[in-house]
């Protein structure tokens, strides 16, 4: 992985005290500090997704974009898990809008152990084995998944939008992978 970053020492304390300050300022030059101890994180995160390393260099830029906003609209308890989830849906969203869905496969694309290997012959059908699973969910297990992967939701935002319980939304989200990979897995078995 040739790329223009060092990794650095990460300090949670610290991390809580810079996102302070830019939330209090708006300083960009605090939030750049932050964000580029994770840096390494973040690229490694977006190569795995989209697998090519210009798409994942140019997704670590736009996530910082992302960061800007979403930084000081967020109540963000801890920040690298934040942002590895930022970053991951980011990725997501990315490959959803058909930049680089045609060198993914759909397994990557939902994070379940492999059940569907489409290639381009059967893409357009795993799709659809997807939407028609999805629609087999528990309506509340399918509002958490598509509010948690699709809209990229924080289990906080599903909560306030849903009014489920936090314990409920973490269950309807395993559950609702769980029970996606198992409707996959007899389609495709």
């Amino acid at each position: 992985m040739s790329f223009f970053f060092k990794p650095v020492k990460t300090n949670n304390a610290g991390d809580e005290q810079l996102l302070t300050d830019y939330r209090e300022s708006g300083d960009l030059a605090v939030l750049g500090r932050l964000y580029e101890k994770y840096m390494p994180l973040v690229y490694g995160v977006c190569f795995k997704y989209l697998g090519d390393e210009e798409p994942a260099k140019d997704a670590v830029m736009g996530i910082f974009e992302e960061l800007i906003i979403k930084a000081r609209q967020h109540d963000v308890k801890q920040f690298r898990p934040w942002l590895y989830v930022l970053s991951r849906n980011y990725c997501l969203m990315q490959l959803r809008s058909g930049k680089k869905m045609e060198t993914v496969n759909l397994d990557d694309f939902m994070e379940f152990t492999p059940i569907l290997h489409p290639d381009d012959n059967n893409r357009e059908a795993a799709m659809k084995a997807l939407e028609n699973c999805m629609d087999k969910l528990p309506g509340n297990q399918k509002q958490s998944i598509n509010l948690f992967y699709l809209n990229e939701k924080c289990y906080k935002e599903i909560v306030d939008i849903t009014g489920f319980t936090l314990n409920e939304v973490k269950s309807y989200i395993q559950n609702g992978k769980r029970n996606l990979k198992i409707c996959l897995e007899k389609v495709s078995g």
